[in-house]
């Protein structure tokens, strides 16, 4: 009999509970099952991956979706001081990120060679050919990805990186194969010796390594019916996405906990400044406190977490949050001003609600802004963050403080629309009249505002439409496409100096950074609420070539939560391949009442498709919201039963750099 014969008829006794006395010994396989207990052999040269991994999980019954992710400090990443990123929170997880980038070992490889699907090309990875495939377990159909290499790292160590093209859905599994990839001198990657054992039937004596057998066979059997050949794999692994209640629960928790306590009353605020004529664009500037139920510990400053009970949800405090906030009316003598709660940038403060980038269409087209920091990644936040990136263990602080930040605008929302809120205070009044009109509020989020914009919207009861501007999600996606990055990778080089430790930690603590950014929101953005929660419009707009958030990133986003887009995308000479249009089903026609997704091209150089932030020529990351067009297109947009107008008409979106 041959070793495939004999390795055969083994599996099939170990498979019926019977003796391994047929089977090799690892070691003459080729395995290496000394770290097992907390890598997976399957990829051993790097522990943990691929990555995510349901060789991470153990059973659980009670979590929404039977996983629950078991990792071990030996397994996860360490810093120079040999500190692993704490696995508490993270195993609180019933799976991974929806978002989670695949992370593969193959240094090898030639993508070029391989056909393997890039940006260019994510429909491909769809096709019956394609070496690198996606499947949803439950309906069997694939799933769109794209693939690239890790070019922060030297070539003989970049990671293979898988992405998602559409976020993966909460609390699916999904089965990866990879097949048929080859290396630069077009030769086929070998698989792994472990790999290769479950693939062919290769037994051996040790049991738990066997333990695995039976779910790899199942594997194998989900990707035979979604046509790929068990003999043609290289590498084939599972994963399940958390569930929504891992990912929103304490949110929605503390959202329903502070409202509930709120009753039928406005917010108490308190009014500690107005100033008249503050600007050309302005009638009046108004500052003030408002108070919120707290959920963090202590006084809820940076670095402080939630305050949790036994089941690890957060626990309302005996004092509240003192939040602050900025209101501007409008010089416009149109009657009440419409509303909209504005989000800030990367790590700044509520006073960007003064700036240029509303001032226009708030004076034009009558618009009161009202903001609050974003604690958690506001600018007083930036000393937590520079503490985080050397110990990556605190990031749950900034998590918790991002969902507090959250509650915060929910109660600014409130004031605006309570008829004992921001309308029957003097300040917001014009001769003895509200200034404001409290029946129309909306949300405009630029930049960081909009990527952790789209979770506050999700959860939103008091405002239904938002625009997010210079929009993207998913930050272990967007950092290194990002010269934001620049300074802050600086700190994160100095303990985390490997490239591939970087990566693969921004992989895993995106699991909780999703409790604070759209990432873990975007299933329930625009359609699927959440419980007691309203529908959501959504207009998402960005630049070709922005320097600070990628518009890539932003594409991924329209396609999850269904926004239709502006035809044509762009013109023919900028097109950089069929990526803009895939998987984005274009607005039919105007005027458009549903989300939307526009993206808008002030002549600057094209994003490199690799992970690697533009950096040639002119950031036109500033210039969508001063763009007249673009005010137009949120003005139509904003109103109770607001229409998308094809501002562009029937072109490419264009205009000038500011």
């Amino acid at each position: 009999m041959t070793a495939r014969i004999v390795g055969l008829l083994g599996v099939l006794l170990l498979l019926s509970g019977r003796s391994h006395a047929a089977c090799s010994d690892p070691a003459d396989l080729g395995i290496d099952l000394s770290e097992q207990a907390h890598c997976d052999p399957l990829v051993p040269e790097r522990c943990m991956l691929p990555f995510p991994n349901d060789y991470f999980t153990v059973a659980d019954d009670t979590s929404r979706t039977g996983r629950r992710v078991h990792f071990t400090p030996e397994g996860l990443p360490k810093n120079k001081r040999g500190v692993p990123l704490d696995a508490v929170e993270l195993n609180r997880h019933d799976g991974f990120s929806p978002g989670a980038a695949l992370l593969v070992w193959m240094p090898t490889v030639d993508l070029v060679r391989s056909a393997a699907p890039g940006l260019t090309d994510i429909g491909g990875s769809l096709g019956p050919d394609s070496p690198v495939v996606a499947v949803d377990t439950r309906n069997g159909r694939r799933w769109p990805v794209w693939v690239e290499v890790d070019t922060n790292s030297p070539p003989e160590n970049r990671a293979l990186i898988i992405r998602p093209a559409t976020n993966f859905l909460e609390g699916h599994r999904y089965v990866i194969a990879l097949r048929r990839l080859v290396d630069g001198n077009g030769n086929t990657i070998p698989p792994s010796p472990a790999f290769a054992s479950y693939r062919d039937f290769l037994c051996t004596s040790d049991p738990t390594f066997e333990s695995r057998r039976r779910h790899m066979e199942d594997v194998f059997i989900t990707l035979r019916r979604a046509g790929v050949e068990r003999s043609e794999l290289q590498l084939a692994w599972d994963f399940t996405v958390a569930s929504s209640h891992t990912l929103a629960g304490r949110m929605l928790h503390i959202r329903d906990d502070a409202f509930r306590a709120l009753g039928s009353r406005a917010p108490a605020f308190t009014v500690t400044s107005v100033q008249e004529n503050p600007a050309a664009e302005f009638r009046r500037r108004i500052q003030g406190t408002f108070q919120v139920p707290l959920y963090l510990t202590g006084n809820g400053v940076p670095g402080q977490r939630f305050a949790l009970d036994a089941s690890g949800l957060p626990q309302r405090q005996p004092n509240p949050f003192t939040a602050t906030f900025t209101c501007n009316l409008p010089r416009n003598d149109g009657g009440p001003a419409r509303v909209s709660l504005y989000g800030h940038g990367l790590l700044g403060d509520q006073s960007e609600v003064n700036g240029s980038l509303v001032r226009s269409i708030s004076a034009t087209y009558n618009i009161a802004y009202c903001a609050t920091d974003w604690i958690g990644m506001a600018d007083e936040d930036v000393n937590n963050a520079i503490a985080i990136l050397g110990n990556l263990s605190l990031f749950p602080s900034l998590a918790d403080r991002l969902q507090q930040g959250f509650l915060n605008f929910l109660f600014l929302g409130r004031l605006v629309r309570h008829p004992d809120g921001f309308a029957s205070h003097p300040a917001f009044q014009v001769g003895g009249v509200a200034a404001i009109d409290p029946g129309e509020l909306y949300f405009d989020g630029n930049s960081q505002g909009a990527i952790v914009g789209g979770a506050l919207c999700a959860v939103a009861r008091d405002f239904r439409r938002c625009v997010l501007g210079e929009a993207g999600m998913n930050y272990s996606t967007l950092l290194h496409r990002s010269v934001d990055f620049d300074l802050y990778k600086i700190f994160l080089d100095l303990s985390y100096p490997d490239p591939f430790v970087q990566l693969l930690s921004f992989d895993i603590i995106q699991m909780l950074w999703d409790r604070g950014e759209t990432n873990g929101y975007a299933e329930h953005l625009t359609r699927n609420s959440y419980p007691h929660t309203p529908r959501h419009t959504v207009l998402l707009l960005g630049a070709v070539g922005d320097h600070q958030v990628s518009e890539f990133a932003l594409q991924v986003e329209a396609r999850t939560i269904g926004a239709a887009g502006h035809i044509p995308y762009v013109a023919p000479d900028r097109e950089v391949g069929g990526e803009h249009g895939f998987g984005i089903t274009p607005i039919a026609q105007y005027p458009w009442a549903g989300s939307a997704y526009f993206l808008w091209d002030t002549g600057s150089p094209l994003s490199p498709l690799e992970n690697q932030p533009p950096r040639d020529g002119h950031d036109p990351h500033d210039d969508t919201p001063k763009i007249p067009a673009v005010q137009a297109l949120k003005d139509g947009f904003w109103h109770r039963h607001g229409l998308v107008q094809d501002v562009c008409n029937g072109a490419p979106c264009t205009g000038p750099q500011f």
